[in-house]
């Protein structure tokens, strides 16, 4: 639908237009408008009411001619929903920045639909900052911000493209079900206390995972929905807590190479349909998860920050440096950094040595504009190590070099964290664009900190190399196929080749310390089908409600959502979570054994 179309409304006893419909060309029409009091001014003579609905502005003149209609505006307050009626007359004072600002409305007629009280919580339509728990609490007048509102409008726009594109390509939408089975893996579960089985629980379904792997076995080609998602978990700036939704997808017969080609069709056209930003577009680039963490220090990499992380351990194996010694040492070198002044390099390493961050120091130098070291660990830099970092590591005239020394995987992680941090504080990042990439060959397993073999993503994927790769190699050196794709630095969808083979399988999770009877046991349905002819099947689900936040160009998640939880996974609209009565406990069996604090 077309947005000229879209503002146009249903004529009918409340409005024959918008409040961002009218133009020069309605003027002497008689129209009915309905919506909420942005701003009134009162001129004396003349009392100006901004009426706003969800597609515009439109300015409403009452004269003092008509007393009775002039008291009833002067009492209107901010924010209340009224009715007018009038006639549409040219404006005096013209307003480019207004799709009605060549026209208002003289009215004739005020009814109150629905007043607001004098005293609002927070305003509405203003730059001026407010608590975040306040506007959750008040989410209804919250979401009458044009921005915010904007944002769920644009969600919507984006999940109807989305859908337009799955059905393009041929996929069917099938929805999988909310009261489901409790997994071990991953996040915790939402339980659901079962009334008609006592003591046995529903859990909120962390991903359609086991359902659309068992669509496959039922014989459909290609699936999607816009599937809601359920975890336990703590709420980040981008992640909401406790629910999200995704673009879920899932193929037979397909290869990671499939699923490659699904997204480089559908996520880049749809961001192209809603940003001016220059987007990406398919192949993206690929990067093994290992080259990844050495580069960038994370799995999540933002292509927009030119730094990089160079391992330099084989350069100080002879220094007399102690912080040095015995360590991982990673360096990051910034051209053009060795013009920021010593209070740049003090608040960088006040940054790393943070609990967030969890460095024991940030050791820096640099190369002046006449090629001189000076400053930090200068002192340590010899001739040698200069001329290899010069030459092996880019370090040219009036560049900064930032060491991080730790363990190996603390170093990595440590150095990604102040790489990122550099491209924000030094304004490195590229304006104005959508960098994607596939983070692939993720490890299999990884040892967990007791030391023993743990899955190190999805436990459903397929193994590079099979059940060979099972039989004959260290589970730490196996990779699966198991895909990431990333945008500016966020995880936007996660994805796999869907282990089908329960011979394969069972091997896979003997590795991880489990039985084949704990597979019957904690995966029954997949086990079970997989006896029955499975095809191989591979599939992703980019995250929704991040999609959105990147294409609106936001910086916290809860500001796309229409009713989001806060930090602590509060509704404070709805007050939830909430104390529930004995006799609701008692019907699912219930009884609660709470420790006094």
């Amino acid at each position: 639908m077309k947005e000229e179309d879209r503002m146009k409304v249903e004529k009918n006893k409340y409005r024959t237009h918008s409040c961002g419909e009218l133009n020069i060309s309605n003027v002497n029409e008689e129209v009915r408008l309905s919506g909420w009091v942005q701003k009134i001014r009162n001129l004396g003579g003349m009392i100006f009411i901004d009426l706003r609905d969800e597609f515009g502005i439109t300015q409403i003149i009452v004269s003092n001619e008509d007393k009775e209609l002039e008291d009833l505006a002067k009492k209107l307050t901010t924010e209340s929903c009224i009715h007018i009626e009038g006639k549409v007359v040219e404006r005096t004072n013209k307003n480019p920045h207004m799709s009605t600002g060549d026209i208002e409305v003289r009215c004739n007629k005020i009814e109150v639909l629905g007043k607001c009280k004098n005293v609002l919580p927070f305003e509405i339509n203003t730059d001026q900052e407010v608590r975040e728990d306040l506007r959750l609490e008040y989410r209804f007048l919250d979401l009458r911000n044009e921005r915010l509102h904007n944002n769920i409008l644009l969600r919507s726009k984006i999940i109807k493209t989305l859908r337009d594109k799955m059905d393009e390509l041929g996929f069917t939408e099938i929805q999988t079900p909310i009261l489901a089975n409790s997994s071990p893996e991953g996040a915790r579960d939402y339980l659901v206390p079962s009334r008609l089985n006592p003591g046995e629980f529903y859990a909120l379904p962390q991903a359609p995972q086991q359902f659309k792997q068992l669509l496959m076995v039922s014989g459909f080609n290609k699936y999607y929905q816009i599937a809601p998602c359920f975890r336990d978990e703590d709420p980040r700036a981008d992640r909401a807590p406790g629910e999200f939704y995704q673009l879920d997808f899932e193929m037979s017969f397909a290869t990671q190479e499939d699923v490659f080609k699904v997204i480089e069709e559908v996520v880049p056209s749809t961001f192209e349909k809603f940003t001016n930003w220059k987007v990406d577009k398919g192949p993206f680039v690929r990067i093994p998860y290992r080259e990844a963490m050495e580069k960038y220090g994370i799995d999540k990499p933002d292509l927009r920050n030119p730094l990089i992380i160079q391992d330099a351990t084989v350069l100080f194996k002879d220094s007399d440096f102690n912080a040095f010694k015995g360590k991982t040492v990673k360096v990051i070198v910034v051209p053009n950094g060795a013009s920021q002044g010593r209070k740049f390099f003090d608040k960088m390493g006040e940054f790393a040595t943070s609990n967030d961050v969890g460095a024991k120091g940030l050791a820096w130098t640099k190369i002046d504009e006449n090629g001189e070291v000076t400053g930090g660990i200068a002192k340590f830099i010899t001739p040698e190590i200069k001329q290899a970092l010069q030459e092996k590591y880019g370090a040219e005239n009036n560049s900064a070099m930032f060491f991080v020394a730790d363990e190996f995987e603390k170093a990595q992680k440590i150095a990604g964290l102040v790489r990122i941090e550099l491209g924000k504080r030094l304004d490195l990042l590229e304006k104005d664009v959508y960098r994607f990439c596939f983070i692939v060959d993720f490890p299999m397993y990884e040892l967990s900190d007791e030391g023993t073999i743990d899955f190190s993503h999805n436990p459903f994927s397929m193994p590079q190399g099979g059940l060979e790769a099972l039989n004959t190699k260290d589970p730490l050196d196996i990779y699966a196929y198991q895909y990431d794709l990333v945008c500016n630095g966020y995880e936007m969808a996660s994805g796999a080749v869907r282990n089908h083979d329960p011979e394969i399988m069972v091997k896979a999770f003997e590795i991880a310390g489990y039985t084949e009877e704990d597979v019957k046991n904690r995966f029954g349905a997949l086990y079970n089908a997989f006896q029955y002819g499975t095809p191989p099947h591979a599939g992703a689900a980019p995250g929704l409600d991040r999609m959105v936040m990147l294409i609106a160009d936001s910086q916290n998640i809860r500001e796309v959502i229409a009713f989001p939880k806060n930090k602590k996974a509060r509704d404070l609209l709805m007050r939830a979570p909430s104390v529930v009565s004995e006799q609701q406990l008692k019907d699912v069996h219930i009884k609660l054994d709470l420790k006094e604090e």
